[in-house]
C-alpha cells in the first residue's frame, strides 16, 4: 500500500479553545502558529497525524490575558515553547469520520486524548496542488497537564474552568514527489 504526505497549511488551519469563566460566561480563544503532517494510504484513509503548537501564539483578544496564560501559571511558553500532537490511534467510523488518539505535550507533561476527526475529499487548487481540509473536536482537563493555577471565588466558583474544549480546522497540502525516472 502506498501513503500519501500531507503538510499542514498554517495559513488555512485555525485551532480555537473555549474555557469557562467564573462559570459565568465561556472565554474564547485561538493558538495562531501551527505546522505538522498528516499521512494517509492512497485509499484516502487517515493514518497518522503530528502536530506543533507555538505556546506564544495563544491569542484571547486580550493581552493582560494573553501575557498570563503564557506565564509560568500556565503555559510557560519561554520555557516550553511547543505543544504537541502525535497520533497513537485511528479508529475509521465510516464517511471520512474518525476517532484518533494521541499523545499531547504541554510543559513536558505527555497525556492520552481523543478527538473527533471528519476529513473531506481532497481538491485541486489554482496552482494545481492537491489540498485536503479536516475538521476535529474534543475536551481536556488542564489539570491533567498540571496547569492547575486558579482563583476559588467567594460563593465557591473557580476563575478558570478546568474543561478545555478545542475546535480544529485544518487544511493541508499533499506533498509533491518526483515522477520516477525512466
Amino acid at each position: 500500500m502506498k501513503w500519501m504526505k500531507w503538510t499542514i497549511d498554517p495559513a488555512h488551519t485555525s485551532l480555537q479553545f473555549a474555557v469557562r469563566h467564573m462559570g459565568l460566561s465561556t472565554v474564547r480563544g485561538q493558538f495562531k502558529k501551527i505546522t505538522g503532517a498528516i499521512e494517509t494510504s492512497d485509499d484516502g484513509t487517515l493514518n497518522s497525524i503530528q502536530a506543533t503548537i507555538e505556546a506564544a501564539s495563544i491569542d484571547t483578544a486580550e493581552p493582560q490575558r494573553d501575557g498570563h496564560l503564557r506565564s509560568p501559571d500556565f503555559l510557560d511558553a519561554e520555557k516550553y515553547p511547543h505543544l504537541t500532537f502525535r497520533s497513537t490511534t485511528i479508529e475509521p467510523l465510516g464517511t471520512g469520520r474518525y476517532l484518533v488518539t494521541g499523545n499531547f505535550t504541554i510543559r513536558e507533561h505527555t497525556r492520552p486524548v481523543t478527538f473527533e476527526v471528519e476529513i473531506t475529499e481532497p481538491v485541486k487548487d489554482y496552482t494545481g496542488a492537491l489540498r485536503a481540509g479536516a475538521s476535529a473536536s474534543g475536551t481536556v482537563n488542564r489539570k491533567d497537564w498540571d496547569l492547575t493555577w486558579n482563583q476559588v471565588l467567594e460563593l465557591g466558583a473557580l476563575l478558570v474552568g478546568e474543561e478545555v474544549r478545542f475546535t480544529l480546522d485544518v487544511e493541508a497540502v499533499a506533498a509533491v514527489t518526483a515522477p520516477a525516472a525512466a
